[in-house]
């Protein structure tokens, strides 16, 4: 736990995905019965810098676009249960932090998308213009590039975890994580201005919570310098051979997950951590880091 977490953790918002589910569902309601409004929440940052600062909170009601109230319906409950899945696994402050930062993110990348279009179009186009241009694209930020981010947090965290594809085909979430990051690149390169802003703030946040969460030592040089030398250096000493019987004994290992057993040996390529929240020495491999359930006194480790 961080300094920062342990002075202000206890801020964080419980049930925000509750919390973010209710937001949605306002903003289908409002879009059902008075579509026009919208145009008065999105996060239009022309008519926020000319004094129409409520535009800062209220695109957060602008929902996921959808056509059919049953589907919406399940995208609902699907986006609220894998985000209570993410708050009960990392923790309140951490999705809180996770979220906000996404938030935030959008807002800067709005910003950022204005002054773009203002440095290469800005001459060319009159006030009138410029607002008509900002509030036709503005829909592109909304609160459905934060979904698809919250799924891609979800597949980072529970890789190897099911779900039905159209409730019938068992599909690894890692599967369906990679599905998703690759539509999200296409539609950055094939996208209008405020949607690739949209979708890089969110890409930016995710790639910050796989960069936190061990993500950098996978790729850093000196760290798989480090993994190849300790594979060479253990596999000559392991190796131990008993006078006159010509039997290898076992190889010895550093790390071991108290969940499923694997070693080094078992997974060269895999992370080994031990948990500051379970009392005692217990040690994880990547898998079962963030879904194991926190070890108590005279309990044993075991998975949620």
């Amino acid at each position: 736990m961080s300094s920062f977490e342990k002075k202000f953790g206890r801020y964080a918002i419980s049930n925000l995905s509750l919390i973010l589910v209710a937001l949605y569902a306002v903003g289908y309601v409002i879009e059902m019965f008075a579509p026009n409004l919208a145009y008065y929440m999105t996060l239009n940052p022309w008519a926020v810098v000319h004094g129409q600062v409520w535009r800062l909170f209220t695109w957060l009601l602008i929902p996921p676009p959808s056509s059919n109230m049953l589907f919406t319906v399940i995208m609902l409950f699907f986006y609220y249960s894998i985000g209570t899945s993410l708050e009960r696994v990392w923790g309140d402050y951490k999705y809180n932090v996770f979220i906000f930062r996404g938030i935030l993110m959008t807002l800067a990348s709005s910003l950022l998308w204005m002054v773009f279009v203002l440095a290469v179009y800005g001459r060319g186009f009159s006030g009138e213009m410029l607002n008509g241009y900002f509030t036709s694209y503005a829909f592109g930020f909304s609160t459905y590039y934060i979904n698809m981010s919250i799924f891609l947090a979800y597949a980072l965290t529970f890789p190897e975890a099911q779900v039905l594809l159209f409730f019938l085909i068992p599909i690894k979430v890692k599967w369906l994580g990679f599905i998703d990051a690759a539509y999200l690149i296409y539609e950055m390169i094939a996208g209008s201005g405020s949607y690739r802003f949209a979708i890089a703030a969110a890409l930016l946040n995710v790639v910050i919570l796989w960069l936190t969460r061990g993500g950098w030592s996978r790729i850093n040089p000196r760290e798989q310098a480090r993994r190849r030398n300790f594979r060479r250096q253990t596999r000559p000493a392991g190796k131990r051979t008993a006078s006159g019987s010509g039997t290898a004994g076992a190889r010895r290992t550093i790390h071991k997950c108290a969940i499923c057993g694997r070693t080094e040996l078992d997974a060269p390529d895999m992370e080994f951590r031990y948990c500051s929240k379970c009392e005692g020495s217990y040690e994880y491999c990547s898998d079962h880091l963030f879904t194991h359930i926190h070890v108590q006194k005279g309990e044993h480790p075991r998975m949620r």
